[in-house]
């Protein structure tokens, strides 16, 4: 079978729900709309956190990055720590644990290693666009975080059913489609849908699969553009749709008032390495 019948196949499956996700995605989903509600406190987060080891863990050690603990004073307790980085951050949080969960299921070595290479692509995508939003294109930095750790959920995916499809991620270069055609993007759209992410960061991330780069870069989609080009790990499945830098050294300055790019990358290189660290925990 070629990829593109099988893309075909899961693409058909996910239209009509039929998505095999990890048990975690229901308690990304509660946290999420537990956030939803106007009444909900503190407390009521910070006990379904506690519930879930690895999103506990995750939480205390953003709200102990550079990013979050200004102050230089380190905190242990989830509830602290849910205080310290706010509801939204507590959102992208509940969705990298999901993402991660995914990078899990994959089945066999080659497969977990590409699934590696992608959650090291997504952290640093991830902690750029934070960055980036906040100090270039003045978008909201919790929306661009978010967008930056779910913009390949749909990669993800592919990996974790890759092993009932064998021939999907081991065929020749170029193979697999680009996430803006066919069957790929279909499947990406409906992890995102499943994942009840909000409409302006699908709309990120289909600016992101049409690669067009604004200049001066102003948007959500570019701020995702700008920090995956940038991000020194490539997503290996850019490599397999035949989009890959192949060896070439990305290079993009560009001039923002008194300052360029490259300039503001440097000063926040701390700040962007303490959250992939974070996120790595």
């Amino acid at each position: 079978m070629d990829v593109p019948t099988i893309l075909s196949q899961i693409a058909e499956a996910a239209i009509r729900d039929e998505l095999i996700f990890p048990t975690t995605t229901e308690m990304a989903l509660k946290v999420q709309r537990t956030l939803d509600d106007p009444d909900c406190s503190v407390e009521q987060l910070a006990k379904l956190v506690q519930a879930d080891p690895l999103l506990a863990t995750r939480v205390v050690a953003v709200a102990n990055s550079v990013t979050y603990n200004r102050s230089g004073r380190a905190i242990a307790d989830v509830r602290s720590a849910v205080s310290r980085i706010g509801f939204n951050t507590l959102r992208v949080l509940a969705a990298a644990v999901v993402v991660r969960q995914m990078e899990g299921m994959a089945r066999t070595p080659a497969h977990r290693l590409l699934a590696l290479r992608l959650w090291e692509h997504t952290a640093h995508v991830a902690a750029l666009s934070q960055v980036i939003a906040r100090r270039v294109t003045h978008v909201d930095p919790d929306t661009a975080f978010f967008a930056g750790i779910i913009h390949e959920v749909g990669g993800f995916y592919l990996i974790s059913r890759a092993g009932d499809f064998p021939g999907l991620l081991d065929s020749a270069h170029g193979s697999l489609l680009a996430w803006d055609e066919g069957g790929a993007a279909e499947v990406g759209r409906a992890v995102l849908k499943r994942l009840e992410v909000p409409a302006a960061v699908l709309e990120a991330i289909e600016g992101m699969w049409q690669g067009y780069l604004a200049m001066p870069p102003q948007s959500f989609a570019d701020t995702l553009l700008l920090a995956d080009q940038l991000a020194p790990v490539e997503s290996p499945l850019a490599e397999l749709a035949g989009n890959g830098r192949e060896g070439t050294e990305v290079s993009i300055d560009v001039a923002l008032d008194d300052q360029t790019l490259s300039s503001i990358l440097q000063e926040s290189a701390a700040e962007v390495a303490s959250l992939i660290d974070a996120l790595r925990a």
